[in-house]
């Protein structure tokens, strides 16, 4: 066989698998509402637990979807962050109604990144009354 016709089927078939990955990565991306869900229950599961309060409650609209946000804040370390979660796909494991501002929370945080953090999860919630 002629090797620069042995080259181009080498070359066309590497081209082909090439795109045949690169469609595939793009039709399985992850959807934010996937990614927030794996950062939480990965949080869940090796978050480290701190003191925080509730600052309030927020309800927005994002790309004309509603949101609900909870602010709150924590210090790691002696540094101090004030973050907030989506915490809109929670609201049958959160009562919102009795979220108040100055009510105290536990919160999980990555202690590689401590602005990493979470209020409530699936199966987890530092909301106190």
């Amino acid at each position: 066989m002629n090797p620069l016709r042995l080259y181009s089927y080498v070359t066309a078939a590497a081209v082909l698998a090439a795109s045949g990955v690169i469609f595939w990565l793009r039709t399985h991306r992850k959807t934010p509402d996937q990614r927030e869900y794996e950062r939480r229950q990965r949080l869940n599961a090796t978050g480290r637990i701190t003191d925080g309060t509730v600052l309030e409650l927020q309800e927005i609209v994002h790309s004309g979807r509603p949101m609900q946000l909870l602010i709150y804040t924590y210090d790691v370390g002696g540094v101090g962050y004030e973050c907030s979660q989506d915490v809109t796909s929670l609201h049958k494991l959160l009562n919102l109604a009795s979220c108040r501002i100055g009510l105290p929370a536990s919160i999980k945080y990555d202690p590689h990144n401590p602005a990493n953090s979470i209020v409530a999860a699936e199966g987890w919630i530092g909301l106190r009354h």
